[in-house]
C-alpha cells in the first residue's frame, strides 16, 4: 500500500492543566496573604491572557516537530519509531485527524488491523468531510476482514470525491471479496458432498 502523509495546519486548543496542588503547605501565611489579600487588576489578567497562550503556542510548536519527525521516519520505513512520534503528537494534539489517519496507515503497515481500524476510525469522526480517512477506514476494514463495511467507508469517501481513483479501486476489491465470499457460502452443500469422512467404504475393485 502506497503512504501518503498529509500535513495539515489546523490548530486545536489544548486545556491548560490545573495547578490547584503546589509543593509547598497551602497554610502559609505569606503565601496566602500574596494570593487572597492583593486585589487583581487587569495587568493580572492580560499576564495570564498571555501566559496560556504561550503554552498553547508552545504545544502546538512541539506537536508539528513530532508530526514532522515521524512523516521522516515513516518514509525511511522506520514505523515503530515513527508512531512514538505521532503518539507523543497526539497527546499535545488529539483532535488533529491526520496523526490518526497516518497513525492507522503504518498500523496496517506492521499488520495491526484491528489497531488501525481504531485509529482510522477516529480520524474520521474529527474530520468526517476528509475522503482520505475513509479510504485509511475502509482498508483497515478489509485487513481486519470486514469487507461489507469497507464498502460502506469507500462509498463514503467517493460521495466526498466521486472521481477519486484509489477509492474506486478499493470498492472493486472489496466488492469482489464480497461476492467471493457469496460464493463460497452458497457451494457449500457440494463441498460437504465432496468431503471425506474417516471411515467412509471405498468400492472393492
Amino acid at each position: 500500500m502506497k503512504l501518503t502523509w498529509k500535513n495539515q495546519n489546523k490548530k486545536h486548543k489544548r486545556p491548560l492543566l490545573s495547578i490547584s496542588t503546589l509543593p509547598f503547605d497551602q497554610n502559609d501565611d505569606h503565601i496566602t496573604n500574596n494570593s487572597e489579600d492583593r486585589p487583581r487588576s487587569d495587568n493580572d489578567t492580560d499576564h495570564n491572557t498571555e501566559q496560556a497562550q504561550t503554552y498553547h503556542h508552545n504545544d502546538t510548536e512541539l506537536a508539528e516537530a513530532f508530526h514532522a519527525q515521524g512523516n521522516k521516519l515513516a518514509e525511511d520505513g522506520r514505523y515503530h519509531e515513527a508512531l512514538g512520534k505521532w503518539e507523543a503528537a497526539i497527546t499535545l494534539m488529539p483532535e488533529r485527524a491526520v496523526l490518526h489517519e497516518q497513525k492507522a496507515q503504518v498500523l496496517l503497515e506492521i499488520g495491526e488491523a484491528w489497531n488501525a481500524l481504531k485509529a482510522a476510525t477516529r480520524a474520521t469522526e474529527l474530520e468526517p468531510s476528509w475522503a482520505e480517512a475513509w479510504i485509511t477506514l475502509g482498508r483497515a476494514q478489509l485487513n481486519f476482514g470486514e469487507p461489507d463495511n469497507a464498502i460502506e467507508s469507500f462509498d463514503r469517501a467517493l460521495a466526498i470525491k466521486p472521481d477519486f481513483v484509489e477509492a474506486l479501486d478499493d470498492w472493486e476489491t472489496a466488492s469482489h471479496l464480497v461476492k467471493k465470499r457469496k460464493q463460497f457460502h452458497s457451494s457449500g452443500s457440494s463441498t460437504t458432498k465432496n468431503r471425506y469422512v474417516v471411515g467412509d467404504k471405498t468400492e472393492s475393485s
